[in-house]
């Protein structure tokens, strides 16, 4: 090859790198963008879990819409009160009041109490198995499939499977939702932490249809809701719930409930020890 086939070449290709490296520089000035020195330091305390917990795609992204969209200071689960107060004296606001969460599982029907209906043998999945022709592996529609789909979502560790259903660890648990969102029978639900009470069941069927497919389901009696004293529980759709910021955790409901699907979550509050 000539010294001409060789050196031309070389300096064309040159020429071009320097073009295009100019371009380049020229465009990362004109279209520059100023990031706002409080989006990093919002996202330096920011506990970078990235669960998803407060509605944004991970803290990078609850960091930006804090600053530029004015998203909410204590939309973060994970780090609680003192974080939520750590961003509002960085934006310079005053701090909003947040009530600390808790998941727990809205059902009691273990093997035993709530007969599974098929044998499944597909997909670890709950939402592969929902899908199935009655709804799911078990004998009630409403409740826990128990293949660990929530488990699998939960960057703390707080969930485990034991007796065919989830188990919440309150101590792990930092209540961002993430395992609720990701239930295909939303058979798990957020509660204020010193919430000790709740409604072990979610089915929306009649008292005599319930018991056919679970023992220990709610029969929408309305007993607990006429006997509690501070007027915490209500009943629609044949199923009781509990209202966590009105509840006392006094346990009449639990004593009164002739199914025996309310139950103390939490026994190691005070309120609860005591009741």
């Amino acid at each position: 090859m000539s010294f001409e086939g060789v050196f031309y070449p070389t300096i064309v290709m040159g020429v071009l790198g320097l073009a295009f490296g100019a371009l380049l520089a020229f465009a990362s000035i004109k279209f520059f963008v100023l990031t706002d020195e409080r989006v990093a330091k919002i996202r330096e305390i920011l506990p970078g879990a990235n669960c998803g917990g407060c509605g944004f795609p991970g803290c990078d992204g609850y960091a930006d819409a804090i600053v530029s969209a004015g998203a909410g200071t204590n939309l973060c689960a994970a780090g609680g009160a003192a974080l939520a107060a750590g961003i509002a004296e960085i934006m310079g606001v005053e701090a909003k009041e947040s009530v600390p969460m808790r998941a727990y599982l809205r059902c009691g029907g273990s093997p035993d109490k709530s007969p599974r209906g098929v044998i499944y043998e597909g997909v670890r999945d709950c939402k592969s198995a929902s899908v199935l022709p009655g709804g799911s592996p078990n004998a009630c529609p409403f409740g826990c499939i128990g293949l660990g789909t929530c488990v699998k979502v939960c960057v703390f560790g707080a969930l485990s499977i034991e007796n065919g259903l989830v188990r919440v660890d309150p101590d792990k648990c930092v209540g961002c939702g993430t395992c609720a969102a990701a239930c295909p029978k939303s058979v798990l639900s957020l509660a204020p932490r010193t919430a000790c009470v709740e409604v072990l069941c979610n089915s929306k069927w009649r008292g005599a249809d319930v018991k056919k497919v679970c023992s220990s389901g709610c029969i929408g009696c309305g007993i607990c809701a006429r006997s509690c004293p501070s007027g915490a529980i209500t009943v629609e759709g044949n199923l009781a719930s509990v209202n966590g910021l009105k509840c006392t955790n006094c346990g009449t409901c639990v004593s009164k409930c002739p199914a025996k699907c309310i139950e103390y979550i939490r026994r190691d509050l005070p309120e609860a020890v005591n009741a």
